[in-house]
């Protein structure tokens, strides 16, 4: 069984700063990690990927050869990608023995709401190499003070959650920022629980071009609450406690906190239900990571 994440979310929303630093955590808490770039626009990568896709395919390549725009080209490489898929197989297999894998994705939301390319990638990694992957869809913060703004996240996520069939954990990214952009309408507990939208209305009124759709708008909201799925995780990449309590909540989803554990039903239920501050027996250096001891390099 081999464990990973599949990050993706907006341009902008820090995918690659994300995967840059949950490699650093992952690797000081024991585990051989690697981070395999599936971006073919990501050119200035601030880690070492095992796996670049830029070795099968460019995107500056595909827009000058086939005359098309950058989301064009996107679209393209994932699909050339989907029909050579034994190449990554190929790259992969040294890697699933004893590594836990980061698939850094494109930004282009289009890949993981309309189109199935990316969705038949990943499904075809878990159907051949046995993989165990949770989605991390992550989200600017900032979307956060503007609520019309912060519907559109909640549809994106939703949509892509539908969309990829995955475990899938939907985290605000940058929250240490999130004061630079104003205050929020209500507290931070509003917005990761996702609790009863009505209370956005009042707000979205405030704004001529959000007022004229009220209606609209409103249906919306209830097709997010009807489903009852989104919710949110906080993320600051800089904060060694923030990192680690995602990295348990992941471990939970994709089932890596059983991978080892040899016992009973009961005991794997009494895990499954514990809460997020349960320590890992397996991570004899975290009380010292998470006490400031041990610093990432």
């Amino acid at each position: 069984m081999v464990f990973g994440q599949v990050v993706i979310g907006p341009p902008g929303c820090g995918k690659t700063t994300y995967c840059n630093g949950m490699s650093q955590f992952l690797s000081l808490i024991g585990r051989k990690v690697s981070v395999i770039n599936l971006d073919p626009a990501n050119d200035a990568l601030p880690y070492e990927c095992a796996i670049n896709i830029e070795d099968l395919i460019k995107l500056s390549d595909v827009m000058s050869e086939h005359s098309l725009g950058p989301n064009g080209g996107l679209v393209y490489c994932m699909d050339y990608l989907e029909k050579n898929i034994d190449w990554l197989e190929e790259k992969l297999k040294p890697l699933i023995e004893d590594h836990y894998l980061l698939f850094d994705f494109p930004g282009q939301v289009e890949l993981f709401t309309l189109h199935t390319n990316a969705r038949n990638i990943i499904n075809k990694l878990i159907k051949k190499l046995n993989l165990r992957l949770t989605a991390m869809h992550l989200v600017d913060a900032h979307l956060c003070c503007d609520p019309g703004k912060y519907v559109s996240a909640l549809l994106l996520s939703l949509s892509t959650m539908l969309h990829l069939e995955l475990p899938h954990i939907n985290v605000l990214s940058k929250i240490d920022l999130i004061e630079n952009y104003g205050n929020l309408a209500f507290n931070l507990d509003f917005y990761t629980d996702v609790q009863d939208l009505s209370y956005l209305q009042h707000h979205l009124d405030q704004d001529p071009r959000s007022a004229k759709y009220r209606k609209l708008t409103k249906e919306l909201c209830d097709v997010i609450d009807d489903f009852g799925l989104v919710n949110f995780s906080t993320l600051d990449i800089q904060d060694k406690e923030s990192v680690g309590n995602l990295v348990k909540l992941i471990d939970k989803s994709n089932g890596y906190i059983f991978s080892t554990i040899d016992s009973s039903a009961v005991e794997f239920s009494k895990i499954a239900a514990a809460p997020l501050d349960w320590d890992y027996y397996r991570y004899p250096l975290l009380p010292l990571y998470m006490a400031g001891l041990i610093a990432i390099q």
